[in-house]
């Protein structure tokens, strides 16, 4: 007969290997849920090392530290064995900048937004994203206090799928000049300071990051009392000059959103958000829509050279992502799809991006020359530092979540782990291990 004991032995096959999930033979050891992950090749430290991964309880732990712990408790090492294949194992991918997926829209689908997160929880997983930020576009405050209760936190899980750390709040302090898809009915300015944001939002309790116009009235001293607060601070759909762009950085200003989109263009004398990249600011991150469409490959690269380490890869996707050309909405718009970008409809503006984040990754590496590590990096440690969490996520050193992706050479996504459980494979058969 089959136990639940055996249920826990399984074998798996994709496409291209068959790495194997074995459980160790205990024989009189005392079962420590700790999981080895072996031939595979770990980004860590900024390099891919041949190194295995342990795992308890969803975290990433010390073989050293577990090795004695053993000796000194008389258990096994670990009890189960997962064979990579020789693959690259990373930490997940972090989307800080995700509109809707999968027919869902954040922004203005409320009847039922418990089964829209978890819908797209379990959608990104098979693109390598193990945790996001919902984001809001500008809209009205009613819809805002509406979205922010329904919008909650969600810790990631095998059954659930991809984290939720929180919502991105893309408006509506931005700039009437620098508003893309946004609707411009709705735009407000911070002219009250934290006042104007609060009677705005209601609450600040599920927001993680806001991007607003720093050039607005009111705005700078809204970002020091915001970033007070903990919450992250990006500059967007702005016409902002370098000077009072660096005011706002000191103020608490940490991300650039979608450079060079809804900006001011780059300048010679006058540089605009675009010119941080140049400052002293080396705490400056900027998130890049790396689909090939929203900015050039020759930009992109441009941007990277002159700061590697602040690159933060983005979808910016909005709810036809993962589905077939059509109408769809962004918030309060219309939106037509055509086999490579969204537009809104009847124009030909911009408005966000059909793409995953598997393949922003695939073509920020082909667009930038950067390693493998960089561009995993741009996707994973990097948001996650926006956020403040890289010794959480983001990582793959000791102590931090065991949130994994399984990668071939092409950067293609093979299988996605949350908390060291396996949440998603590419193509997988189950079976009983004899």
């Amino acid at each position: 007969g089959i136990n639940a004991e055996d249920i826990s032995c399984i074998r798996f096959s994709f496409m291209a290997f068959s790495p194997i999930s074995h459980k160790v033979d205990h024989h009189d050891g005392v079962c420590t849920g700790v999981t080895k992950f072996t031939n595979v090749r770990i980004l860590r430290g900024g390099e891919l090392r041949k190194e295995n991964l342990y795992v308890r309880d969803g975290k990433i732990i010390d073989p050293q530290r577990r090795f004695w712990e053993a000796v000194e408790n008389d258990e096994v090492f670990f009890d189960f064995e997962v064979d990579g294949g020789g693959y690259i194992l990373a930490p997940g991918y972090i989307d800080v900048q995700i509109n809707g997926a999968f027919g869902v829209d954040f922004t203005s689908d409320g009847k039922n937004v418990a089964r829209d997160l978890h819908k797209v929880s379990k959608g990104v997983l098979t693109h390598g994203v193990t945790a996001y930020l919902p984001t809001l576009v500008t809209s009205t405050s009613e819809t805002y206090r509406e979205r922010l209760k329904q919008l909650v936190r969600q810790v990631g899980s095998k059954e659930y799928g991809a984290s939720v750390l929180g919502v991105h709040c893309e408006g509506p302090f931005i700039s009437e000049l620098k508003y893309g898809a946004h609707s411009v009915d709705c735009i407000r300015s911070p002219e009250g300071g934290f006042d104007s944001i609060l009677n705005c939002y209601g609450s600040l309790d599920n927001i993680a990051l806001i991007t607003m116009a720093p050039e607005l009235p009111g705005a700078l001293d809204a970002i020091a009392k915001l970033h007070a607060q903990g919450i992250k601070i990006a500059a967007g759909h702005s016409m902002v000059d370098i000077d009072t762009a660096c005011k706002a950085v000191q103020a608490g200003v940490s991300l650039i959103t979608h450079l060079f989109n809804a900006m001011v263009p780059f300048h010679h004398r006058d540089p605009g958000l675009v010119g941080l990249l140049g400052t002293n600011h080396h705490q400056i991150f900027y998130s890049l829509i790396a689909d090939g469409i929203h900015t050039h490959p020759a930009s992109i690269k441009i941007a990277y050279r002159a700061h590697p380490a602040g690159a933060v890869l983005v979808t910016d996707a909005i709810s036809a992502m993962g589905l077939y050309p059509g109408v769809y909405h962004l918030g309060q718009n219309s939106v037509t799809i055509d086999e490579h970008k969204a537009t809104v409809t009847g124009t030909q503006t911009l408005a966000g991006s059909i793409a995953t984040m598997d393949y922003c990754v695939r073509k920020f590496r082909e667009f930038t020359g950067c390693s493998i590590p960089e561009a995993l990096e741009a996707a994973s440690y990097h948001p996650a530092q926006v956020l403040g969490i890289e010794k959480k996520k983001g990582t793959l050193d000791f102590g931090a979540d065991a949130d994994l992706i399984l990668l071939n050479d092409d950067l293609e996504v093979l299988a996605t782990y949350i908390a060291g459980e396996l949440a998603w494979s590419r193509q997988h058969d189950f079976t009983i291990k004899d």
